[in-house]
This record gives structure tokens, sequence and C-alpha cells, in this order.
């Protein structure tokens, strides 16, 4: 099959850094090629996955009027000049707009949270043309509200990036890998650290400005180089490995529903049990007492740490083989657009 994939315009396929959506586009782009497809990519003008062809985005920012225009037009253009069997878009369903009516199988795919009044329009203009992937099954149960057929195809990790760690010191430090914000839960982890007497090391960017900045001022900056607390930074893949694997957990308590989360896949994928919170997508990645724990409270997440001996890692690395693997993935993505080609 000829497939075209989308990506968004902001960041390049893959990414430097962070970048989850990228990082899977860019996995498609090489599983489908090693599978005998022909790919081309929409995508940031800097990106440099190995697609058969490429085409970049004129408009750099989602959420500009004219941008999206431009990617519009740019999008129809690459069809015209690919002529793809199926349009895969990771993208803005916006820019699927022209393409809507025609007969050519489309899938969009939703990392966020789907808008009810733009997914509900674009099931009756593609009038059948239309299918819909969520990568976890509780974004599909939002999407499900606005009509059309949604199948769940979770995110992945690409496991040579990872190395399994079948023991860890036993005074491992637990480790915050995220953006530092609110609602992912630095804040928590370090309270959660320190009443455990473990020491925290928290890497992620963060910001300086608005509501974002005050709480990094206020609510982290004051906890760092004290009470075995740490910032490092943001980590590029290496760093992150190497980070994972040294961990007792990664302990992310989040405070919102999280849609899927690829970095508590990669945790699991170097062996190291997830801390977390039975929020959004998290459920669906992490089992109870097996993969970790799954907390509601600051008490909970106390008798948490002291069970962690109980966990044995291999299985961990074990759920991320059988389920989140680039190859189940991409798998699971190739047999909707046989379905959908037939």
């Amino acid at each position: 099959m000829k497939i075209l994939l989308t990506a968004d315009p902001e960041l390049p396929v893959p990414p430097k850094l962070y970048g989850g959506i990228e990082r899977i586009v860019d996995l498609l782009v090489t599983g489908l090629q090693a599978r005998g497809h022909t790919v081309g990519l929409v995508a940031h003008p800097d990106s440099t996955s190995p697609a058969n062809q490429s085409f970049s985005w004129l408009g750099k920012r989602s959420q500009n009027k004219l941008d999206a225009l431009q990617n519009t037009f740019t999008l129809w253009s690459a069809v015209n000049q690919f002529q793809p069997d199926i349009v895969h878009s990771f993208s803005r369903i916006f820019y699927l707009l022209p393409l809507l009516p025609s007969s050519v199988p489309k899938v969009m795919s939703y990392q966020r949270y789907p808008s009810h009044r733009t997914t509900s329009w674009g099931v009756k203009l593609a009038q059948g043309s239309l299918t819909f992937t969520g990568c976890s099954d509780y974004i599909c149960k939002i999407g499900r509200n606005a009509g059309g057929l949604w199948h769940t195809i979770h995110n992945c990790v690409e496991l040579e990036k990872y190395t399994f760690q079948p023991k860890v010191a036993a005074d491992a430090p637990l480790i915050f890998l995220s953006r530092v914000e609110r609602i992912k839960g630095a804040h928590t982890a370090i309270a959660i650290a320190k009443k455990t007497g473990r020491s925290l090391i928290i890497a992620g960017n963060h910001s300086t400005t608005g509501e974002a900045g005050q709480y990094w001022q206020e609510e982290i900056v004051p906890h760092l180089g004290k009470d075995g607390i740490e910032y490092i930074g943001a980590v590029n893949d290496v760093q992150k490995n190497e980070l994972l694997g040294q961990a007792a957990a990664m302990i992310v308590p989040i405070e919102w529903e999280e849609p899927f989360g690829i970095v508590f896949a990669e945790a699991l994928a170097c062996g190291t049990p997830v801390i977390s919170c039975p929020r959004g997508a998290l459920p669906e990645i992490v089992r109870q007492a097996i993969d970790g724990y799954l907390i509601n409270s600051i008490e909970d997440a106390v008798v948490a740490v002291e069970k962690l001996p109980d966990i044995n890692r291999y299985q961990c690395r074990q759920r991320v083989e059988k389920y989140f693997s680039a190859d189940v993935i991409v798998e699971k993505y190739e047999k909707l657009y046989q379905k959908l080609f037939t």
C-alpha cells in the first residue's frame, strides 16, 4: 500500500527531545517500510524520518488560522502528488477538510482529547470514509460520543532503546520524569519522597512564566538540593534509558485524565515499576501490584514505595513487549489499513 502519514507542524519527526506523537509517527514510517509499504510523510520541515517521500508544512502553528489554511492546502497538494491508498492523520482534522468527501480511506488518530464538534462534523462530511483511532480506551470512549467508528491502538515504545534492568540498588532513587507542572504531580512526588526517606530525581522541562512558572518557583524550587531532591533538567533518549534503569520506581502522580503517557511504558520497558494514579489511561497501562501501584493518596504511595520489592521487574518488561512494543502497534495499524483498503 501507499500510506501518507501526517504529524503536527510544531515538532520534527522524530523529535529531538520530547514529542510523543512524533515518535509514534517515526516508528510507523520505518515499521511500515520494513513491511513493504511505501510511506509518505507530511511534517515539520526539519524532520529526518526516512519516508519514501516527504512534504513540509508551510504553517508551524496548529492553533493559528492562517497556518491551518496553509497546511490544509499542503496536505491537499501532497495527496495529489503522492496518490496514497490511505491517508493517516496524526495532526489536525481541519487539514483533512477538502479530502473528507473523497472516497480515499482516511484514518484520524487522537493522542489527545477529541473535540466533539470537529469530530462530529468530520463524521458527517466523510460519509463513511473516515475512521478514528484513540491511543487508549479512555480516549475512544470520549470520541464515540461524537459518532464514528473508533479503534483503540495504544502508543508504543522502541524496545531497542530501553535496556531491561533486572535489579537495582537497595537505595535506588525514585524518578519523576515528565514536564514539571501541577497536573503531572511533581509536588506530590516530592512529598512522597520526603515521607518515605527516599531520594528523588526530577527530570523534564518546566515553564518560567505564568501560572506554570509560579508553580515551579513556589512549589518545586524551594525543595531542590535538600533531603535528596534533585533536578537534572530535560533528558534525551540515552539519558532517559540510564535514568529509568537505575530507578526503584518512576513516580508521576498525575492530577488529570492522562490520554496515554508514553513515559509510563518507557519505564516499564526498563523493568522499572510505575507509581501513579488511576486516572485516564493509567489503568490500561499499569496492572495494580504487578507493574506498579496506582494510588489515591500520599498514604497509599508510602505503602506502595514500601512494597516495591514485591514487584517482578521482568513482568514489567514483558508487559511492554506484549502490548506496547513498536512491532505490536505497527501491526495493529497495518491490519486496520488492510481492512479499510480492501
